[in-house]
């Protein structure tokens, strides 16, 4: 019971088979109350209500900074606090560079990377005025290597900006308590991935992965589990990569 008393507020965590709901789901048995955000306010509340009781399911457009105020304040008047907050939610899109229109760019920026300052300028004065918190963001190897599988060039330019933010908000808030570190996933199974890959694409891509496999959400969810945790207690601005060893840095 890691997270016993202690609220999670996740993004996007409505899709049946993604990181999201795997992350709920884990921080619930771990003794959490779980909002679960999502856009669609019906599937966010049966996403909680799978959960228990004591879930909750919110509607929120994180591009949109009223949104994010105004599911915040919902959050903080059903719970009292907020102690940790995930910033999962996030899409992507398969082109090149000169295939890029101004509107695809602003729709992966705005999601990926606005939606995190607008999620965390919406919670943090609650998690300072509680004594401190966890916030954990979603980035993705593609931000470390250049260049993803399903992602282009954008939605690596977007993690990219998710990992700066992060590291520049756990230099601010470190003084007020609230830590704020980065999940990097390598290649996980989700709805997202489903149908997308041939075998012989998985095949070739499983090639270069040093435990053999492809990630599944509950691999992320436990990296979000430890960093929401008081076992990383200790940690701000750090970047957990899940992988698999695809990708293996200094």
């Amino acid at each position: 019971m890691l997270l016993k008393s202690k609220t999670a507020v996740i993004s996007g965590a409505a899709s049946p088979r993604g990181i999201g709901r795997s992350t709920a789901s884990l921080m619930a048995e771990h003794g959490a109350r779980v909002a679960i955000l999502d856009l669609d306010l019906g599937q966010a509340r049966e996403a909680a209500a799978a959960l228990g009781p004591d879930h909750i399911g919110v509607a929120c457009n994180v591009a949109d900074r009223d949104a994010c105020g105004a599911a915040a304040a919902e959050v903080v008047r059903a719970f009292g606090r907020v102690d940790i907050l995930c910033n999962n939610a996030g899409i992507t899109q398969p082109v090149k560079t000169l295939e890029i229109i101004p509107e695809d760019w602003d729709r992966i920026l705005d999601v990926n990377l606005r939606g995190v300052l607008y999620l965390s300028q919406a919670f943090i004065p609650h998690m300072r005025e509680s004594g401190g918190g966890s916030i954990a963001c979603m980035s993705s190897v593609s931000a470390q290597r250049g260049g993803g599988i399903f992602g282009g060039p954008h939605y690596s330019a977007a993690k990219a900006g998710v990992l700066g933010l992060a590291k520049a908000m756990a230099r601010e808030f470190g003084p007020d308590n609230i830590r704020v570190n980065c999940v990097t996933p390598g290649l996980i199974q989700t709805d997202i991935t489903a149908g997308k890959l041939s075998d012989a694409a998985r095949v070739d891509i499983i090639k270069g992965i040093p435990l053999s496999r492809l990630g599944d959400a509950r691999d992320v969810a436990g990296a979000y589990l430890f960093l929401a945790s008081d076992l990383s207690s200790y940690i701000t601005g750090a970047v957990i990569d899940v992988n698999g060893g695809m990708l293996i840095h200094g």
